[in-house]
């Protein structure tokens, strides 16, 4: 497995160079700013990048602006934030296109190097890890233990297509039903999991994670 890694700090970014060669994982480039980090998986097109949100020049979210052109840049490339911050603005974003291949892990909740390898690896091979307090902070207060429960079984199917990144018109070729009929399914979902009318696309990302909450 080939690895970008964007770490402004200096001591840790060596850290992890060496942590995931201990483990056969090769870092092919390890940069400190969010520019850097789109030029060197252009170049070296690997199957994930490892990257902090707070990176030079600005130190706000510069990593995390960046993931999200890397995703949309290149889809087929995993990207695994690793920060201390919890930042929803553009998490959500980044999310938006479905959650495989995406990971957001804080630094201070990776227990063991065995947890964040085995997370890196999953994300590469499209998976997800998204840490619990990540998933709360995108939800806010909203959240229930029940909320899966109130769905039709074919709302849980239309969601389940929905955390893998599946539009309406794909679920709707899948059930071999309209496409108003899969956007009724949605908004059924989005009703019933209280998410209110925002943003279109922020209501599928928060229902997608809720999904992944309860079936984890």
């Amino acid at each position: 497995m080939r690895v970008v890694i964007a770490e402004d700090s200096a001591i840790l970014r060596e850290g992890l160079v060496q942590l995931l060669g201990l483990r056969g994982i090769e870092v092919v480039a390890a940069v400190g700013d969010a520019e850097s980090l789109l030029t060197a998986v252009a170049e070296e097109r690997p199957d994930a990048a490892v990257v902090d949100i707070r990176l030079p020049p600005g130190h706000s979210d510069e990593g995390l602006r960046a993931a999200v052109t890397l995703r949309a840049d290149h889809p087929g490339t995993g990207v695994l934030i690793f920060s201390q911050y919890v930042e929803t603005r553009y998490a959500a974003e980044l999310l938006g296109g479905g959650t495989a291949g995406i990971g957001y892990l804080l630094k201070e909740r990776v227990m063991n190097t065995d947890e964040f390898t085995d997370s890196l690896r999953r994300v590469a091979a499209g998976g997800t890890a998204l840490d619990p307090e990540v998933v709360g902070r995108l939800f806010g207060a909203a959240r229930r233990a029940d909320a899966l429960g109130a769905l039709t079984p074919r709302e849980r199917e239309v969601l389940a297509l929905m955390a893998e990144g599946r539009s309406n018109q794909s679920i709707a070729a899948s059930f071999v039903v309209s496409e108003r009929a899969v956007e009724k399914h949605v908004a059924n979902i989005f009703s019933k999991f209280g998410l209110p009318p925002t943003e279109p696309g922020h209501r599928r990302v928060l229902a997608v994670l809720r999904f992944l909450e309860h079936t984890a």
